[in-house]
């Protein structure tokens, strides 16, 4: 009842306010919703006054406009291509995809290991001997799969 006579008293300045904590709120709580809630609330008082609304078209406005405005961000942010100066930070393994290397030891029982820059890798492929020219051919999680050359 309390949010009903604050809305009645302060009229449109009730949604400026209102929207002006959500942004406050945004910093404190960072998500992106709450970001266009705030406008949409800011909007939502600039429109009552400049055109006189009842309350229910208030709150339809509101939420026409919060709606709109997420929905068209996350649009936006979902079509936009992910730009990465760093594109295999996290997945070492994929990135040494297509290099070749020659076997310090042999690989038995479908496994072994291979030294790859300053790593020593476990690889699985065909039993090869020691001195074999191998080529990485995919990888799964940090288990390289090899070939021979």
């Amino acid at each position: 009842m309390q949010i009903l006579d604050f809305l009645f008293s302060y009229g449109p300045w009730a949604w400026i306010i209102a929207g002006l904590v959500l942004l406050a709120l945004e910093l404190v709580v960072p998500g992106g919703f709450l970001l266009w809630l705030g406008i949409a609330g800011i909007v939502t008082g600039l429109a009552a006054m400049v055109q006189p609304l009842t309350l229910p078209m208030q709150w339809g406005l509101f939420g026409v406009l919060s709606l709109v405005a997420i929905f068209a961000w996350l649009r936006f942010t979902r079509s936009r291509p992910q730009v990465n100066d760093r594109p295999y930070l996290n997945r070492r393994a994929d990135r040494l995809i297509g290099r070749e290397a020659v076997l310090e030891d042999p690989i038995a029982g479908g496994y072994g290991r291979l030294m790859l820059e300053d790593t020593v890798w476990r690889v699985a492929g065909p039993d090869l001997p020691a001195g074999t020219r191998v080529k990485v051919v995919g990888a799964e999680g940090t288990v390289l799969q090899i070939e021979a050359v």
